[in-house]
């Protein structure tokens, strides 16, 4: 069963309920409903406005085996990175999976991050390489999607299947917790 989260009755100027506001690494990041006239679903957004390594939103008392997370972004600043996406499976701040699309470098690349360390993953059907292209405009709202059932998942972008990822191993650890598995 879908479930669509927005931040439309929250306060402006407030961090929401039921989220952890959090990051991977090192900074000060700072999240807010703001309002946005341009928002998909108005009035309202979740904006990251402060400096951090890795700012992280992630949503508590949920737990998502098998299925998918998307979410609808506009990058409109930073001079490091200029990107937004969404984690899946995370057990804390430290370890989960991330795909993520950067303006400053026009790509979507899908991480797992194990103890606070994040590694690109291989596509499938491609060896070695670093995500892949793809047009992301600031100041527009984009889409982002990742599909995932077991060890594969499935990302798109702006409504187009970009690429799959997808493990020979399965740790079993639990559907909660980044797979951390060898090759």
């Amino acid at each position: 069963m879908a479930e669509t989260l927005n931040f439309d009755s929250a306060a402006v100027g407030t961090s929401p309920d039921g989220w952890t506001l959090t990051m991977t690494g090192k900074g000060q990041p700072k999240w807010t409903v703001e309002a946005e006239a341009t928002a998909p679903s108005k009035p309202n957004v979740l904006k990251q406005s402060g400096r951090a390594t890795f700012p992280l939103a992630i949503k508590r008392d949920t737990s998502i085996r098998d299925g998918f997370v998307e979410l609808k972004f506009k990058a409109v600043a930073g001079s490091e990175d200029r990107a937004a996406g969404v984690i899946w499976r995370a057990k804390d701040a430290d370890n989960y999976y991330v795909v993520r699309a950067n303006a400053l470098e026009d790509n979507v690349v899908l991480y797992k991050t194990i103890n606070g360390v994040r590694m690109s993953l291989e596509i499938v059907g491609r060896r070695g390489g670093y995500g892949v292209s793809a047009p992301v405009s600031s100041g527009q709202w984009h889409l982002l999607r990742c599909d995932f059932a077991g060890s594969r998942f499935k990302v798109s972008y702006d409504g187009k299947q970009l690429f799959e990822v997808g493990r020979r191993h399965h740790s079993g650890r639990g559907h909660d917790r980044p797979v951390d598995q060898g090759r």
